[in-house]
């Protein structure tokens, strides 16, 4: 336990008694004869304990506790007070005294004032320890639970891509099974299938590949003054004949009202292409029973940001497992055709531009992917 003590009492008598006292106890006694040095003191040793003089000129007792435990409110200040200063002596006690004895000094009632003293030190630094040991804990769990989360979305990834490879493989072995057919029988129309059907797996394994490339390596944005509705304009016009291949209605509703953002058009054209791309296949097998199958793509002008993309579709929804998994791995909806990396990559780029990426959809009740961007780049970001 530390054993430096501080004296201030503005008597010389008193002062040396308690300093004989004191040393005998054990303590390393340092000496003030009045407030100001007992400051300039206490900044230099910086000693746990205090023993002052409640009633002295210029900066009486109440004043140096206040400004003692203002400096270090964890010191232990114990009052010296006359028997008609009682009054005063509570009034130290409110602000956080130890402890006060009367002059004159019984040994006895200062001992128990300062054993009352280190009793707190000890509490003290016990509290320290145990909030350090708590904090060091927190921080090792939370270590723990990010890695485990950091595996469990490897695991994730290399099971989907597990799946899309699988799905790839089973692809290329059927195309490789009808054109085999169609030498044997020497059929025209199985070997033109069977070549189809390699040459698209031969596509789907092409894009499985750069996707993961653009994923693993980092993504310049390139931050642009920019119309928040060209991208949307852009993405619309390649689109629409896929769309109307497969009689889909889709719409565009673009707010007028929009101003120029910094952004990365290229970048947030290929997130808006992903999600309509979903959208298309979400609508083109769904059979829904009343309304033709529909898409909107909207810009809206949303307080706070610089714009929201809106892709809503009528197609077949999605569960709440599935919503859950979207951006968290490699995971599609589409069954044999997707890798399920373009999600991954918007997000990604979304995430980048300090916006944002939500989705509200029900089985059997379409979607609605939502992105907003901020008005401005990141600072630190280069433009």
């Amino acid at each position: 336990m530390e054993k430096s003590i501080l004296i201030v009492d503005d008597e010389e008598g008193i002062r040396k008694v308690l300093e004989i006292t004191l040393t005998d106890m054990g303590y390393n006694v340092h000496t003030a004869d009045n407030g100001e040095n007992a400051l300039l003191i206490f900044k230099q040793i910086k000693p746990l304990i205090v023993i002052s003089d409640i009633k002295m000129p210029e900066m009486d007792g109440i004043d140096l506790l206040r400004m003692l435990k203002q400096e270090n409110p964890e010191t232990e200040v114990i009052m010296i007070t006359g028997h008609g200063d009682i009054d005063l002596a509570i009034k130290s006690v409110k602000y956080d005294a130890t402890d006060f004895v009367t002059k004159p000094i019984n040994n006895e009632s200062l001992e128990i004032a300062l054993k009352r003293a280190q009793e707190r030190i000890a509490v003290s630094n016990q509290l320290k320890k145990y909030t350090l040991n708590l904090e060091q804990l927190v921080y090792e769990k939370t270590q723990k639970l990010i890695e485990t989360e950091r595996m469990a979305a490897i695991g994730q990834t290399v099971m989907g891509l597990n799946h899309a490879i699988k799905n790839i493989a089973s692809g290329l072995k059927g195309g490789e099974f009808v054109l085999e057919k169609g030498f044997e029988m020497n059929n025209q129309k199985y070997l033109i299938q069977g070549w189809e059907m390699i040459k698209g797996n031969v596509e789907k394994i092409t894009t499985l590949s750069l996707d993961l490339l653009d994923y693993a390596k980092s993504t310049e944005i390139n931050y642009q003054a920019c119309d928040p509705n060209l991208p949307v304009r852009e993405v619309t016009d390649l689109m629409k004949f896929k769309a109307k291949e497969f009689d889909i209605e889709l719409t565009v509703d673009l707010c007028p009202v929009l101003k120029k953002i910094c952004f990365d058009p290229e970048l947030i054209h290929r997130c808006l292409h992903n999600l309509l791309a979903n959208a298309v296949d979400a609508c083109k097998n769904f059979n829904p029973n009343t309304n033709k199958k529909k898409i909107l793509i909207k810009t809206v002008n949303t307080n706070g940001w610089g714009v929201e993309y809106q892709v809503i579709d009528s197609g077949c929804g999605m569960s709440k497992e599935i919503k859950d998994k979207l951006f968290r791995g490699i995971f599609t909806t589409k069954g044999s055709f997707g890798t399920g990396i373009g999600l991954m990559i918007t997000k990604k780029i979304i995430d980048e531009h300090k916006g944002i990426i939500e989705v509200v959809s029900e089985e059997g009740g379409g979607s609605t992917f939502t992105i907003r961007i901020p008005k401005c780049p990141p600072i630190n970001e280069n433009n």
